[in-house]
This record gives structure tokens, C-alpha cells and sequence, in this order.
């Protein structure tokens, strides 16, 4: 197969290369997604067989096969045993987003640029629908008890070998508490806290507004800690007179710093020598473009950092599956505080993830995901010169998001332009852009319209 010509398939112009340093099949689902979505393969159409197609782009049958299944998973295509597979009668790139609430000033989300989303159409549906058959299937009776609180064994045991493989943590199943995603399994650290006695828990600033709200809700007091661009101010930390802080050390929000070599010493040096706690929210850490992600805190100090996870940006938030690594002095207490307040975890899907992690399926699916991101926030940068080239922007190298600075803009003008993002104050205006559940056109679409807002906004204060 040559290197650069497109190669005609039945009914398809599709151009592999095997050089580019893409899959095969990634490349295959591009192509295809993208004349589904341009409409050059219309609703209804017959794909040809994964054996027809193979032979004429000259690859392996499952090449072709592990392409279609991806995209029937993302409901570009549909495929049944024993019919040909064909372009779904709605495309999902046709499909209409359900409808967001109105903003006060009624108008609707347009341009909506949630950093906190991974893209939902990219969810891998085959994947886990075999593995949620496969544990229907094979689980034992007594699986479907009230079991362990602190979550299957399986799953436990999966995210043992997982997190220590891809994060560098040292998680010990007997210490691991499974959970509903990352909120219910830090209220659960911060209810087991005040009720041994702990008063203030140390929160970044500016920082992700949950962490402030449950730790109120459980009774704590927040105490605001500076972050900057090396993150977390650890001689802050130590002025507040707290001995318990809640941390995103591998990409923090909504900075997109990274906690620096000499601060991470510097916070377990802190943790050791104030008897303290670290929370150590990870919620992105794989997803790095510019080298391998940064290793887990607790890998370094497992007595010494609470590491709490969950599948919301791996895979998606509405599986609400999460964990925590606990140090051995509090499993125990989170353990009962979990069993009292009645926080069990559906059994099978937490077995399906199991499955799906030892399988490699997740692995998988962060390789294509991390792809995906990459042009996606090459596509948001590029945006941003063309339209704005006066903003700063921060913190690119990982995650969903980008921070952008921008001038002073009135919070009501971007809700009346449908552009959906919190602006922080932070250095002047920032905006934690999110570009993963947004296709490349829309993110230019959405740039031109907040360029747009800020044009607006220099024009009537007689700045440039």
C-alpha cells in the first residue's frame, strides 16, 4: 500500500498511511467519521463488508472490523449480526445536543465550552457493553449481595495493577475504597475528618469550586492557599495552620499548573513533618501531550496522601465510578463512614470496568483519546492566534482545558453570545476553555464569538 496516494474503496475514497504514526484503524475511523459527518456518505448507506473493504485498502480484516466497531459504538454507524453494517439513518454528528437550561438572560449554550467534559460521543460503547455482558453473564451469585463497602474485589484489584502501571501510585487492594466518582468519595474523606476532629482543610486558590463546597457541607472550614504557576504555595500552606489540604498536583484547575519538583518535596516534607494530610484529587493525569504523565503523589508517600480518581474524564462522568487509595491509619474510618451513609456502588458496572481495564480496553481508548485532544487543542490554539492574539493563554500541555486570559469582559455578555464559560478572576479574566467535547469547526465558531464579546468589551472601554 503506497505511503500517500488515497486508495479507493468500494463506494469509499479513503487515504491510509502507514508512516504517519497513527494507527491504521484510527485512521480508518477518521475517515470515515468525517465523510459521515460531511455527508459524502449519506444516512442509510451500505458500508462494504469488513473482508471487501480489507483486501482493497490492502490491510488486515481487523483493521476494518476494530474501525466500525468504534464507530457504531459512537453511533456513526449501525451494525446487527448478520446485516451489512450502514451509516446511521442519524449520524451522531447530526445529532442535536440535549437542550442546556437558559442562562438569566435566556439565552441557550451555543458555543459550550465545559472543561470538565470529555467527548461523549467518543465513549466506548462496544467495549463496554461487552464487558458489562460478559460480567452479567459469568458473575457469581454472591456478587449480586450487598458486598464488600469498600467496593468488588476485582475492581480493586484491577485499579492495583492500573494505577500503579500508569500513575506510579502504590495502591494496596485492602486500603482501596470504590466509589461514586470523585465528589462522593471526597465527601466521604471529609466527613471522616471532622468527625475525628479536624476543623479547616486547606483549598487552593483560585481552585475547583467543589472541593470548597463539600468540605463545607461536612463541616469544614476551607482556608484559601494560593496557587501560582508552579502551583500550590507550600509556605502558604504551612501560615494557614492546617494540617489537611486538598491538592491537583499533575494539572490543577483552573491554572493547569503543574505542581512543581521542588513543591512536591516540599508538600510531603510539610505532610511528614506537621503529622498532615494530603488530598490528591487526580482527575486527568493521563491525559499529557507533551511527555508521560506526571507520577501520583501517593506513589511517593502512600501514609501520607489520600489519592482519589474516578473514570469521569478517562471515560465519562455519568458512569459515576471513582476510588480512593487510602493511607492504612484512615481505610478503616472511610470504610464505616461509606457502609453508614449508605453509598454502595452498582456491583456489575463496577466489575464491567474491571474487565475493561484488564482487557487493555481503557488503555486503548486513552491512546485514541489522547490523539483526538491533541488536534482538538491544537485546533482551540490556533483559534486563539487567529482570533485572539492579544489573549495568554496557560497550562496546555495536559488535560481538557486551556486557561485563557483575556481583558475584563462582563460575565452577562458572554451568556447573551451562548458562549457557555465561567470566567475566574485570576490575573485578570481567565476562561477555562474546554475543547474535548467539541468538534474542531465548533471550537472555531465558539473563539469567533468570544472574540467577538472581547471586541465589544475594548470598544466601549476605549482599550485596544
Amino acid at each position: 500500500m503506497s505511503e500517500t496516494e488515497p486508495v479507493a474503496g468500494p463506494g469509499l475514497l479513503v487515504a491510509l498511511r502507514s508512516a504517519s504514526g497513527t494507527t491504521l484503524h484510527e485512521q480508518l475511523e477518521s475517515a470515515l467519521r468525517e465523510q459521515v459527518r460531511s455527508g459524502r456518505l449519506a444516512p442509510g448507506a451500505r458500508l462494504p463488508s469488513s473482508r471487501a473493504l480489507a483486501a482493497e485498502l490492502g490491510v488486515s480484516r481487523g483493521v476494518v472490523i476494530e474501525a466500525y466497531a468504534q464507530l457504531s459504538a459512537e453511533g456513526y454507524l449501525a451494525a446487527s449480526q448478520g446485516a451489512p453494517t450502514r451509516v446511521a439513518l442519524v449520524a451522531a454528528g447530526e445529532r442535536e445536543r440535549p437542550p442546556v437550561a437558559a442562562t438569566s438572560l435566556g439565552a441557550r449554550r451555543r458555543h459550550d465550552f465545559d472543561p470538565g467534559l470529555p467527548d461523549l460521543l467518543a465513549f466506548p460503547r462496544a467495549a463496554w457493553l461487552r464487558s458489562l455482558r460478559a460480567v452479567a453473564r459469568d458473575a457469581r451469585f454472591g456478587d449480586l449481595g450487598y458486598g464488600d463497602p469498600r467496593g468488588a474485589p476485582e475492581l480493586r484489584n484491577a485499579l492495583m495493577g492500573y494505577l500503579g502501571r500508569v500513575r506510579g501510585a502504590a495502591p494496596e487492594p485492602e486500603h482501596t475504597l470504590v466509589c461514586g466518582g470523585f465528589a462522593q468519595g471526597f465527601a466521604v474523606l471529609c466527613r471522616t475528618l471532622r468527625s475525628r476532629g479536624v476543623e479547616r482543610i486547606a483549598i487552593e486558590s483560585p481552585g475547583y469550586g467543589p472541593h470548597r463546597l463539600i468540605a463545607e457541607a461536612a463541616g469544614l472550614e476551607p482556608a484559601p492557599v494560593e496557587v501560582d504557576e508552579h502551583g500550590l504555595s507550600v509556605s502558604e500552606l504551612s501560615a494557614s495552620g492546617c494540617d489537611v489540604v486538598v491538592v491537583a498536583p499533575a494539572h490543577q484547575f483552573p491554572t493547569g499548573a503543574v505542581l512543581s519538583a521542588e513543591r512536591r518535596t516540599a508538600l510531603l516534607e510539610w505532610a511528614e513533618d506537621e503529622d498532615g494530610l494530603v488530598v490528591e484529587d487526580d482527575y486527568d493525569s493521563e491525559l499529557r501531550y507533551d511527555r508521560g504523565a506526571v507520577g501520583a503523589l501517593q506513589g511517593l508517600a502512600p501514609e501520607r496522601v489520600a489519592h482519589i480518581g474516578s473514570v469521569s474524564k478517562r471515560l465519562a462522568p455519568g458512569l459515576a465510578l471513582g476510588w480512593v487509595l487510602a493511607p492504612s491509619w484512615l481505610s478503616g474510618a472511610l470504610t464505616y463512614e461509606k457502609a453508614v451513609a449508605g453509598g454502595g456502588t452498582p456491583i456489575l458496572e463496577q466489575l464491567a470496568l474491571a474487565d475493561l481495564i484488564e482487557r487493555g480496553e481503557l488503555d486503548r481508548h486513552l491512546r485514541r483519546m489522547r490523539l483526538r485532544y491533541r488536534s482538538r487543542r491544537d485546533a482551540l490554539l490556533s483559534a486563539l492566534a487567529r482570533e485572539l492574539p492579544g489573549a495568554r493563554v496557560t497550562g496546555v500541555a495536559a488535560g481538557l482545558f486551556a486557561p485563557v486570559t483575556v481583558p475584563a469582559i462582563d460575565e452577562r455578555a458572554l451568556a447573551a453570545a451562548g458562549l457557555g464559560v465561567q470566567p475566574i478572576d485570576h490575573d485578570g479574566i481567565t476562561l477555562p476553555l474546554g475543547f474535548a467535547n467539541l468538534g474542531e469547526q465548533a471550537i472555531s465558531d465558539g473563539i469567533a464569538a468570544l472574540a467577538r464579546v472581547v471586541a465589544q468589551a475594548c470598544a466601549s472601554s476605549g482599550t485596544s
